[in-house]
């Protein structure tokens, strides 16, 4: 084998230096099926895990199952419930897809067939390689409106399948995917057999209790364990084994009796898609009923890392379904009245209305049951009567039609905007936000709408500004003129934290330098952990590290783990020795240890100062926690060819591409490496 050419290894050196600075529907019916195709290889029978080899968080539940030994009411109740059915086996009391054979979907690039034989479901679909292959259905996720099929792959990956079943539609195939991502091939991160799609990665965590799911990455295979399939008792209230043994009460968590943020975390810690503190490999350090949201998790508003999420209106209020934590927030009926998801929702095992809504006392005819919950706060309206509803119409006496409209895309559904605002429809104008009068009143303008509002509630205008500041600071297409607004939501003490977070970010984003006094501001003035990570973090964007450095120094102490992580981070960052030594704590420390960053970024500074074995050993550690980390992998890559050891940079390089098909600085660096052979 010829030795790597001296331009490749200082291509590569250099590369180092610089990281340290509307739905497809099916076509229904039965169609001509293609030849016969091979069968895609069952997957291995995973070894029984030993007895050590068990997370201490599965060692100290017991599962559903003993739980109903004692709770039979409850435990019957939530067998009912979709919670019970987040995941369950794909056999045929839980399918709810047409299997029939020959039943057929076909999209712009997807195309599948499906076909059931006996108590086993099987779809037929272009594989990784790009050929026809029958795989098994081995779990479905959900099954109330949508219901998705996944299998499991040889090397143990659970795969969702690339077209679901439509439920609450007309019983209709749809590869929502497809319409999200357009085109998709097999090199395309979001193709079903890739790790973006993998049940692992983006669905057990919320979809089953006590996950234990890990990564070999010697043998590139995955082990996937759980206590229940499905939101079972422990997701909610906690580990039961001690309550078991003792059935003493304070040896299990009752989450109305919680605090009402650490009672609203235990739903938010699923409804409403998150960024975790620590990798979602890492089953030690799993949130569990009773602690604090934000001591594991952020919520992703606007922003997913520093790209533009597709899934918010431009006033900030998710667009979205499954976000109902990141809306109830910013409302004022959490913010001022202090409302939680139990406030108008039960438990999955009580008895409840549609939706799992609180029955009313007195059910009424004319009163849903969502307006019934409004009622515990709101009597004062209820007792105006039409005088504030201000319409005649049934259906326009329900606070959810003006306060909770339909806006809100699932996948071909509408859902109740949790926001809970009030209509703005001169945003519909200026924005393209829905509005809830017109969401009703089609045929009118937006402009209209406006006129009829302050004339029949001329005191909305004052929640209505709100909205519009928003709107006019976030939206991208008033991004020239918006840096007012922005500052605005920043400065104002009263706006909900994530939301000032976003502005944060925004103004980093487009503003760089001139954005720092306003970021450090609001950096000293709040004791919020959630903003101070995004004013942070901003910061670091705006290149406001060094002007801000005494007060991140200050903050290494801070109570949130979040928040120290991110001061030391900048800090480093900026070779500022406090927090070099700060990221060497996190990052040896018996309860910091297993977060990723800090090990990156002593990688990257290794790098610096041509400390390459210690800059593998960093990555190395990174990867145990992080295996999908394809940055990571990259840059490992990257020091094994410079160390001379080109077989293992292939090896990091060939990782890389298992994770990110599409990556195309681990595709070129492959390339060369196999050129200067």
């Amino acid at each position: 084998m010829r030795p790597v050419r001296p331009a490749l290894l200082a291509l590569v050196f250099f590369a180092l230096l610089g990281t340290a600075a509307g739905v497809t529907l099916a076509l229904r019916g039965k169609s001509d099926e293609p030849p016969p195709v091979a069968t895609a290889p069952a997957p291995k029978a995973a070894p029984a895990p030993a007895k050590e080899n068990v997370s201490s968080l599965r060692a100290s539940q017991v599962g559903a199952k003993a739980c109903g030994e004692c709770h039979e009411d409850q435990h019957a109740g939530w067998s009912k419930d979709w919670h019970a059915r987040a995941l369950s086996p794909a056999t045929p009391g839980f399918v709810v897809g047409d299997y029939t054979p020959g039943t057929h979907f076909k999209g712009d690039s997807s195309e599948a067939w499906m076909r059931r034989d006996g108590d086993h479901h099987f779809m037929r679909t272009k594989g990784a390689d790009g050929q026809l292959s029958e795989f098994p259905v081995r779990w479905v996720v959900g099954g109330k409106r949508m219901q998705d099929p996944v299998t499991v792959l040889s090397d143990g990956r659970w795969q969702v399948l690339p077209v679901y079943f439509h439920v609450t539609g007309q019983g209709e195939w749809v590869d929502y995917s497809e319409t999200k991502q357009g085109a998709l091939t097999p090199d395309h991160p979001f193709f079903w057999t890739n790790f973006r799609r993998g049940a692992q990665h983006a669905c057990l965590d919320c979809h089953v209790t006590g996950l234990d799911a890990r990564y070999d990455r010697a043998t590139h295979t995955w082990s996937t364990r759980f206590t229940d399939a499905g939101v079972g008792c422990e997701s909610c209230h906690g580990p039961g084994a001690k309550h078991a043994d003792t059935q003493d009460p304070q040896d299990i968590i009752q989450p109305g009796k919680l605090p009402a943020e650490r009672g609203f975390a235990v739903c938010a810690q699923c409804h409403g898609p998150r960024r975790p503190l620590f990798p979602i490999l890492d089953g030690e350090h799993r949130f569990q009923p009773g602690q604090r949201y934000e001591d594991f998790y952020q919520p992703i508003v606007l922003f997913v890392g520093t790209e533009r999420s597709g899934d918010y209106f431009t006033d900030g209020r998710p667009s979205t379904s499954s976000f109902e934590y990141q809306a109830l927030i910013q409302s004022r009926c959490h913010t001022q009245g202090g409302a939680t998801c139990l406030t108008c929702h039960t438990a999955p095992h009580d008895p409840q209305a549609p939706n799992e809504l609180h029955l009313p006392e007195k059910p009424s005819a004319t009163v849903s049951a969502g307006s019934a919950t409004c009622q515990q706060c709101h009597a004062d309206l209820f007792a105006a009567g039409s005088r504030h509803t201000r319409h005649r119409a049934r259906e326009a006496q329900d606070c959810v039609a003006c306060h909770m409209p339909p806006v809100v895309s699932g996948v071909l559904d509408k859902f109740a905007d949790h926001a809970l605002d009030v209509p703005a429809p001169q945003n519909t104008a200026r924005h393209g936000i829905p509005n809830a009068c017109n969401a009703c009143h089609t045929k009118e303008t937006p402009e209209a709408m406006t006129k009829a509002l302050a004339k029949g509630w001329p005191q909305a205008a004052k929640r209505q500004e709100r909205r519009l500041r928003l709107a006019d600071a976030f939206d991208e297409k008033t991004a020239s003129t918006a840096r007012p607004a922005l500052e605005a939501v920043l400065a104002d003490t009263h706006e909900v934290p994530s939301l000032r977070g976003a502005a944060a970010r925004l103004l980093a984003q487009r503003h760089k330098g001139e954005a720092v006094t306003a970021l450090h501001t609001a950096l000293k003035g709040t004791q919020d952990s959630r903003l101070r990570l995004d004013l942070i973090e901003s910061l670091g964007l705006a290149g406001g590290g060094k002007d801000a450095s005494e007060d991140l120094a200050a903050l290494l102490r801070d109570d949130s783990t979040w928040v120290r992580q991110a001061s030391a981070l900048t800090l480093a960052s900026l070779g500022d020795a406090r927090g070099v030594s700060a990221l060497e704590q996190l990052a040896s420390g018996p309860e910091t240890s297993s977060l990723v960053q800090p090990h990156i970024l002593l990688a990257q500074l290794a790098v610096r100062r041509k400390d390459l074995a210690t800059a593998a050993r960093e990555y190395e550690r990174a990867l145990d926690l992080q295996p999908y980390n394809v940055d990571a992998l990259i840059r490992l890559a990257d020091i094994y060819v410079v160390q001379g050891n080109v077989k293992q940079g292939q090896e990091r390089l060939a990782e890389a591409l298992r994770f990110d098909p599409q990556s195309r600085p681990a595709r070129q660096r492959l390339s060369m490496l196999k050129q200067g052979r």
